[in-house]
């Protein structure tokens, strides 16, 4: 009995050794696998998230107030045109607007584009002089015949749009050269070597006049 005792007890031993030898190897196996990252997952497994873009549309505050500054600008120079030059407001609104456009794309001030006009053709948009000049920046259009082409010919410096866009890109061009606003100006006028530049200081008058609008509506904006 105490031979099958014995033996029985042995036999428990060894097949506990077993068990735990099992065990063992088991966790070993755990070690050994490499774990898997979730880049490598399918894609159907990762999760999905929609990039957020920014809005391009939506102006800040610092573009509103710019913007809301240069509308109170625009505003005070085409009332003080049309009550100075006698013309109709709709029709100043008109022209100012296209001269702040015209300055943005020829890198011009709008106020100078104005002034040119004033000095020019009083803001008569069909004006013509003795010498061919025409329009409300008096564009003569022989000299000018590769810059009306995109606008349909020379029948075009009769409309406002085509006569700004070509007067303010004619006075670039000259200020560009001659690298001075007074002798583009003068070169403008086709008296480029008169001494005096009477004509550059009508225009800066006017410009001045004008400038002086400007820095109310400013001033308004940043108080407000």
């Amino acid at each position: 009995m105490n031979g099958t005792l014995l033996n029985a007890a042995r036999a428990y031993a060894a097949l506990k050794s077993i068990f735990a030898l099992i065990g063992l190897v088991a966790v070993g196996t755990l070690f050994v696998l490499p774990h898997r990252p979730a880049a490598q997952l399918p894609v159907a497994q990762l999760p999905a998230f929609a990039p957020v873009e920014p809005s391009m549309h939506a102006p800040g505050p610092v573009q509103a107030v710019a913007d809301n500054a240069v509308e109170r600008e625009q505003e005070a120079v085409s009332e003080y045109i049309a009550r100075r030059y006698r013309i109709a407001d709709s029709a100043a609104a008109h022209y100012v607007s296209i001269a702040y456009r015209a300055a943005d794309q020829h890198r011009l001030d709008a106020l100078l584009i104005l002034a040119v006009m004033a000095i020019e053709s009083r803001y008569n948009p069909v004006a013509e002089s003795v010498m061919g000049a025409k329009g409300l920046m008096q564009v003569i259009p022989k000299y000018h015949q590769e810059k009306l082409v995109d606008y349909g010919g020379e029948p075009a410096l009769l409309e406002p749009e085509a006569n700004i866009h070509v007067g303010a890109q004619i006075l670039r061009e000259y200020q560009r050269r001659l690298g001075d606003t007074e002798a583009a100006l003068q070169m403008y006028a086709g008296a480029l070597d008169e001494p005096t530049s009477q004509y550059a200081s009508k225009v800066f008058a006017e410009k001045a006049r004008l400038d002086v609008l400007r820095f109310k509506a400013r001033k308004i904006g940043q108080s407000a």
